[in-house]
């Protein structure tokens, strides 16, 4: 787990240090691959909060499925003429928001448990 958050911050100081612009064409599929990202990111932080098991298999496996099943539902979507890539986008949300809310009520469980003894 310490190793994917070394990896996101590792890439975030990279994007900034390098300046690199994506072209406008490219937005709707950075989109939805950055909310794949975060949608399986938040869904490790619950498995390890929760004490689920987390398995770094299932993690790489569900970043790389969340990404490709993104990307071809936008590429589809701008072969039909329809914007499809906002419905990933809204199942990716809709998820990482449950991911959120679940490790707050598991952590707040424990707190309040601990503080009851």
């Amino acid at each position: 787990m310490i190793w994917a958050f070394l990896g996101i911050i590792i890439g975030i100081i990279t994007g900034f240090a390098l300046n690199f612009s994506i072209p406008i064409e490219l937005t709707k599929y950075s989109a939805v691959m950055i909310m794949g990202l975060f949608d399986s990111l938040f869904g490790a932080i619950r498995a390890e909060a929760t004490e689920d098991n987390f398995d770094g298999i299932i993690f790489i496996s569900g970043l790389l499925f969340n990404i490709i099943i993104s990307i071809a539902i936008t590429i589809l979507g701008d072969k039909l003429g329809l914007d499809l890539y906002l419905a990933a986008a809204f199942v990716f949300t809709f998820r990482i928001f449950n991911n959120i809310g679940a490790t707050r009520r598991f952590l707040l469980e424990k707190y309040l448990k601990k503080k009851q003894k």
